[in-house]
């Protein structure tokens, strides 16, 4: 089994940063995508962006130039910095992982979410 546990959402105001992490612990063999989606007061949920065990990134439209995500392989750790933020990117966000464990075998799991609210 794994978990991903998140961290680092709160309230800022509009223009202001954050900076989320969700560490991934278990029956690890190594992590192929990592990545992190949000799902908006009454909406679905979206892909924020996501990187390969390579380090190629995927952004939304919505967050190009505003967003960096990144991760550190050897802590199974995935961040996503925040910045210039708008009350758009109010949302719960969830990390996301492709988890190849110690079998072989591969699973997709999901964090419990944090909370990121944008006041403006």
């Amino acid at each position: 089994q794994v978990q991903l546990v998140e961290s680092g959402g709160g309230l800022v105001q509009t223009g202001g940063s954050l900076k989320l992490s969700c560490a991934a612990s278990g029956s690890i063999f190594s992590i192929n995508f990592m990545g992190w989606y949000r799902q908006p007061p009454g909406k679905e949920r979206e892909l924020v962006a996501v990187i390969n065990i390579s380090g190629s990134t995927n952004y939304a439209d919505s967050v190009k130039g505003r967003f960096n995500i990144s991760r550190d392989n050897v802590k199974n750790t995935v961040y996503l910095q925040m910045n210039s933020l708008k009350p758009e990117d109010t949302a719960v966000y969830y990390c996301n992982a492709d988890v190849i464990n110690y079998y072989k075998t591969w699973y997709n799991y999901w964090g419990q979410g944090t909370q990121v609210t944008v006041s403006s």
